[in-house]
């Protein structure tokens, strides 16, 4: 099965401008700044039964914290981790956890029925569920003789 999305110009433009972000920022950053600034969580995204779903990695996050937005086809993930403690260069020896704010985008399919698009956040992952709209479900035709 293919899946026909809505072409979207800048998609590229920004997976572009992301990775350039995080090559800078990853060379340029001192001990502290490392953990802070911009992150994308990690996720997949999997077909099951009438369902595509989402899931996001955004462990140790709040409900509060976490976006979710649907709008011209287009799911908008966005948030804000933020650190328990306060980090500093002087007391950081190894800092590995990303902290701050990001924004995912992904271009939905028009087979998805966006009304009925739901959501939950449990033990630091994300799960959203966007249901197919009924003319895209598959259907059995009938062959006559």
């Amino acid at each position: 099965m293919v899946a026909i999305a809505r072409f979207d110009p800048f998609r590229d433009i920004t997976t572009l401008q992301d990775r350039v972000n995080r090559l800078f920022g990853a060379s340029l950053a001192n001990a502290d700044e490392s953990t802070y600034g911009s992150w994308n969580p990690p996720v997949e995204i999997f077909e099951k039964e009438e369902n595509l779903v989402l899931r996001a990695e955004l462990p140790g996050m709040k409900e509060k914290d976490i976006e979710l937005r649907v709008e011209n086809g287009v799911l908008t993930l966005r948030g804000e981790k933020r650190s328990e403690t306060e980090l500093t260069q002087n007391n950081v020896h190894r800092a590995e956890r990303y902290y701050g704010t990001f924004v995912r985008t992904f271009a939905l399919p028009t087979t998805v029925d966006t009304e009925k698009i739901r959501a939950s956040y449990k033990d630091g992952v994300l799960e959203v569920v966007l249901p197919k709209a009924e003319t895209a479900k598959a259907k059995r035709i009938a062959i006559t003789s």
